[in-house]
């Protein structure tokens, strides 16, 4: 038997509208009729070969979804490779599936489960966050930084400040419910300073960057004291993309002279169950806290055109 999917054929080609093997369920396993998966960068990495638990082609794209399980609708995460969520149908581990709330829709689901989880997860999880803390947020402009500005205000941050690339991102990021921004086309001494105003001024205790690479370095090196006596502030750091560059030079004084905390959040930092776990959360929240997520969708059948989608809007594929 085979199902309909999109199949990575080679690392450096966009998976094509195909077939593929029936998935069969082992122990703990569940089998998943797909509605849903969305276009992420996680996905992506995947299916260029740029993830270390990447399975080699032949193999379905897509790392999660939303589908049906026993007749109810859920959100599942990480099939077994070399199954992946962007098919018919697909295995997953029982405990990586969580039930969707009524008042969410497929779509937003698929669009919003990943980075809906990753400021969640990193948050609650890694910075175990304190009602009424600072939260900056290192690159607000992409879906998961929106989602982040917003899921840290639901859960009660007294100040939220973004950054971005784009100046013009600013209005929408304060719409969200940014109280600041930060905009990181400075020269990199001036951001550093602008970094520094934010934290002597107003504080900073918890830091999710999506970017990495000079904004993050220009972030640490804003940290850095001056060793007169008094201990620097805390700051959990906590690193979840790298959009902007892979690495960064890091100065023992960043560590030495202030209250740094470096801390990640993704697959190994946290257990798949527990991720999923936080999507449940989120999910579960998503209402009351009116989350907003921008998307747009094509059949998974257009999946080789579709996978050069660039913009603001989560690309949802649908079945």
């Amino acid at each position: 038997m085979r199902v309909k999917a999109a199949v990575i054929h080679a690392f450096d080609s966009p998976p094509r509208y195909g077939t593929f093997d029936e998935p069969v369920a082992a122990a703990g396993e569940v089998l998943v009729e797909v509605n849903a998966s969305a276009l992420t960068n996680l996905a992506r990495l995947f299916a260029a070969g740029k993830h270390h638990s990447a399975a080699p082609p032949p193999a379905v794209a897509g790392v999660d979804g939303v589908g049906v399980l026993g007749g109810k609708r859920v959100y599942f995460a990480l099939p077994r490779p070399p199954f992946g969520s962007m098919a018919e149908r697909t295995v997953v581990n029982a405990g990586q599936c969580v039930e969707l709330p009524d008042g969410v829709d497929d779509v937003t689901a698929a669009a919003a489960g990943n980075p809906g989880m990753s400021s969640w997860a990193a948050l609650t999880r890694r910075a175990r966050f304190v009602r009424g803390e600072r939260v900056l947020v290192n690159g607000g402009a992409g879906v998961s930084g929106r989602l982040a500005v917003q899921v840290a205000k639901h859960l009660g941050a007294r100040r939220v400040v973004a950054t971005a690339r784009n100046p013009a991102a600013e209005h929408e990021l304060r719409a969200l419910g940014a109280d600041g921004f930060i905009g990181l086309t400075l020269p990199q001494a001036e951001l550093v300073q602008a970094f520094r105003r934010e934290l002597g001024t107003h504080g900073m205790d918890i830091i999710l960057d999506y970017l990495y690479g000079a904004p993050a370095e220009a972030l640490l090196g804003a940290c850095v004291g001056p060793g007169l006596g008094a201990a620097e502030p805390r700051v959990r750091y906590v690193q979840i993309g790298a959009s902007a560059g892979m690495t960064i030079p890091l100065p023992a004084a960043a560590l030495r002279s202030s209250g740094l905390e470096l801390l990640g959040a993704g697959l190994g930092a946290l257990s798949h169950v527990e991720l999923v776990t936080c999507i449940g959360e989120f999910f579960q929240s998503y209402v009351a806290g009116g989350f907003r997520v921008q998307t747009t969708t094509r059949p998974l059948s257009e999946i080789e055109t579709a996978w050069a989608h660039t913009g603001r809007e989560r690309l949802v594929l649908t079945l």
